[in-house]
């Protein structure tokens, strides 16, 4: 017959500790502002944690537990907003631009929007589907390469690509030591001098597609990002903004349950 435990032999389970997070990295996490700036503040000595002024933008944290303020007003969890933007071509993707080039902030200041983080990014002279929003978990999951999320990309290019450059930019190519290709491409149509491509990417490396096409001998002469996983772009006009409908939301959501 076994014999009994002895109290001492008997450990009672170790309680879940809440997670801890950085300072700065639980204001972003509330949807004030982003973690650059964040830090910022903290630096400046304008964040108080349960009333004490702390300047270390990575002291830990408890979201849940701790009083966060700045200049002295309690910081409360911000209300998620989802926001879809045809960028121009020629703004930058960026809260503040060190050489003064227009952004798409700059694009948005009159929309009376809280601060918004970009989802991912377009080059200054990609133009389309920009997704912008505060919160930082749902974005992180877009941009996310294990999600393999689809983007999908209308690419005008200089020449008349064939049959072989179509598999070549689905098979891909090494560009420094990024293996670069799209998982599909489509030829949308065809003119004398250039042509229309839809290329749709699962991952995407800086400047994806304009390499991968200039490693082939092809110059791209217009880049417009038309759907991000199942959200097009539609109708919504150049510069034009509009908030992600609930169903939108959720049907780019890539956390489980």
């Amino acid at each position: 017959m076994p014999r009994p435990l002895s109290p001492r032999s008997v450990r009672p389970a170790a309680s879940a500790q809440p997670p801890r997070h950085g300072l700065a990295r639980v204001l972003s996490k509330l949807g004030v502002c982003s973690r650059s700036q964040a830090e910022q503040w903290v630096r400046a000595g304008r964040v108080s944690l349960d009333g004490r002024v702390v300047r270390d933008p990575y002291h830990p944290t408890l979201i849940d537990r701790q009083q966060v303020a700045v200049d002295g007003e309690p910081v409360k969890p911000a209300e998620c907003v989802y926001v879809a933007f045809n960028k121009p071509r020629g703004l930058v993707v960026s809260a503040a631009d060190e050489h003064g080039r227009a952004t798409v902030y700059t694009a948005l200041a009159a929309a009376g929007l809280p601060w918004l983080g970009p989802v991912g990014r377009l080059d200054k002279a990609s133009e389309g589907l920009l997704l912008l929003s505060n919160d930082t978990t749902w974005a992180a999951g877009i941009t996310d390469p294990a999600t393999h999320l689809d983007k999908t990309y209308h690419v005008q290019v200089a020449g008349q690509p064939d049959a072989a450059v179509l598999a070549a930019m689905r098979t891909g190519i090494d560009d420094g030591g990024d293996l670069l290709k799209a998982r599909s491409v489509t030829l949308l149509r065809a003119g004398e001098k250039n042509a229309w491509l839809e290329v749709v990417l699962d991952e995407g490396r800086n400047r994806h597609i304009r390499r991968l096409l200039a490693a082939l001998g092809f110059d791209v002469l217009r880049l417009i990002r038309v759907a991000i996983g199942p959200l097009a772009l539609g109708e919504l006009a150049k510069g034009q903004w509009r908030q992600l409908s609930a169903d939108e939301v959720a049907a780019l959501d890539t956390r489980e349950g």
